[in-house]
């Protein structure tokens, strides 16, 4: 039987615009492992691998009038939010060029033989290695920079692991694209191509988290995907880490005093922040706890007004606008569940922003209206009004992991609420937020973009520089002799790396 196309499509109208692969088989895929596996001590220099890095931002950089062209062609998000994200892409990779420059992911501990401790201490000496070849399936939302030259990629190659994607069919011409870019990156930096490789379809991604070469996972969509490939590598005859970050529903909180103080500036501020790139970011305020009555109400009509300014918008393809209107369709129709603005179809190809409030009384046990505390992927919020300090903690402790929490909170430092809220939020996210908004992931080391689950299926973050952590694992070497061990643990540190020394910073 003849390998399915893989075409290419336009979301703006739903019509094919090219053929561009074919969805590999689970032949092809073997091949595209094995070839991956057999390159990984290629990788094993630390300074050929940040050059690597380094290049493939700069060939990315330099291609990017047709990177953005393809991403755009097959997105619809627009050639400025497309630039945005061409530059984080290719900062990420120089940034994690700098990390292995710098080499403290390395985590090096070395333990002198110590006779007088009881029980006495062997010669002891521990850094970390990678693990071997890494699966990243590419995100729909993000083209670039949680596709094929993202941050699962880049941390990967970064700690000296070998990479096969399985391409995300909203783009499947941008991923062939940005694979040729790093492959020719790696030729240049002297590395073999299959540094880096590139599968096609829906069997492709099945047959790669099952393939016994294969050493750890990273995923970026949605909670029945992530989970049935987690419980798919968690199944095989030797499990592997799974790295996926599957949902969220990033709630927010507003006291009573913050709404008081600044109602207006609050309701502009989410409208912004919900329907921003078409309300597709993972980060996107999807719930909201806000204050019933009079300051409660000026914040809703200032999210009104946002809102209704909003032009319709094109999802990445037509699944996902039919599941945002059937979504949006079935939670306006529970019982107390009123729309101020009403989301839902803006012309064949486009949505409207929404949102929808809901007594926050009704979500405080379980029954039908629990599907308000699930996430809807595109652009509308819940806002869930209360007339108490108690309704909010009973409906926070209700709710799955997230990405994100934020505390909207008086800035005159004088909210009695605060510190309350702010501790009953911080259990359930990896980022809490006080007085922002969660759309935007900046690249920092301080990063940490994962939380509980469903927010992912790890305790690791997909954004900063520890991100690189999840491909390695620690290996200890204990009374060794200098001349065999590896040059990062020798005793005197060719390589001037950091590491603690006898427990202390060398």
């Amino acid at each position: 039987m003849a390998a399915a196309p893989v075409w290419s499509v336009d979301p703006r109208t739903g019509n094919p615009r090219e053929q561009v692969a074919v969805e590999a088989t689970a032949e092809e895929v073997d091949r595209a492992v094995r070839a991956a596996h057999a390159v990984r001590e290629s990788l094993a220099d630390r300074t050929v691998r940040a050059a690597f890095l380094r290049i493939a931002a700069d060939l990315l950089t330099e291609a990017g009038e047709h990177v953005i062209e393809a991403a755009d062609a097959e997105t619809a998000l627009g050639p400025a939010r497309l630039t945005g994200e061409l530059a984080r892409t290719a900062a990420q990779l120089r940034a994690f060029a700098e990390v292995v420059d710098e080499g403290a992911y390395l985590d090096i501990h070395i333990d002198h033989a110590d006779a007088g401790r009881t029980p006495p201490w062997p010669d002891l000496r521990r850094y970390k290695i990678p693990l071997g070849v890494v699966a990243v399936y590419a995100a729909s939302n993000f083209p670039l920079a949680f596709s094929v030259p993202g941050g699962d990629t880049a941390s990967a190659l970064a700690a000296g692991c070998p990479v096969v994607v399985k391409a995300h069919p909203d783009h499947p011409a941008t991923s062939e694209l940005c694979a040729s870019v790093l492959r020719r990156a790696a030729a240049k930096a002297g590395l073999p191509e299959d540094v880096l490789t590139l599968v096609h379809g829906f069997g492709a991604g099945i047959e790669l988290i099952r393939h016994p070469l294969v050493a750890a996972a990273g995923f970026t969509g949605s909670v029945r995907g992530g989970r049935a490939l987690f419980d798919a590598a968690a199944a095989r005859p030797r499990p592997i880490p799974f790295h996926g970050e599957l949902g969220s529903l990033n709630p927010v909180v507003v006291t009573g005093a913050a709404a008081a103080e600044r109602a207006e500036e609050i309701g502009a501020g989410l409208g912004g922040s919900m329907t921003m790139g078409a309300g597709q970011f993972c980060t996107k305020p999807g719930f909201v706890l806000a204050p019933s009555g009079e300051t409660g109400d000026r914040l809703l009509e200032s999210l009104t007004a946002a809102v209704s300014d909003t032009e319709a918008a094109v999802l990445l393809d037509h699944r996902m606008r039919d599941a945002f209107l059937a979504g949006v369709r079935t939670r306006a129709e529970l019982p107390g569940v009123q729309a101020p603005v009403t989301p839902g179809a803006g012309g064949d190809h486009t949505v409207s922003a929404g949102f929808l409030t809901v007594p926050a009384q009704l979500l405080i046990a379980e029954g039908p209206h629990d599907e308000l505390l699930e996430e809807c992927f595109g652009p509308v919020t819940v806002v869930a009004r209360y007339t108490s300090h108690d309704e909010v903690t009973a409906v926070l402790s209700r709710l799955p992991g997230n990405l994100t929490a934020t505390l909207q909170t008086a800035t005159d430092g004088a909210d009695a609420d605060a510190p309350g809220l702010l501790a009953a939020l911080t259990p359930l996210a990896g980022r809490v937020l006080v007085n922002g908004w969660p759309t935007g992931v900046a690249v920092a080391p301080a990063q940490h973009h994962g939380g509980p689950y469903p927010a992912s299926t790890s305790t690791s973050t997909s954004v900063g520089a520890t991100a690189l952590e999840r491909w390695l694992r620690p290996v200890t070497y204990q009374t060794t002799p200098d001349a065999l061990l590896p040059p990062e643990l020798r005793e005197d540190n060719p390589q001037g790396l950091p590491r603690r020394v006898d427990g202390r910073r060398a």
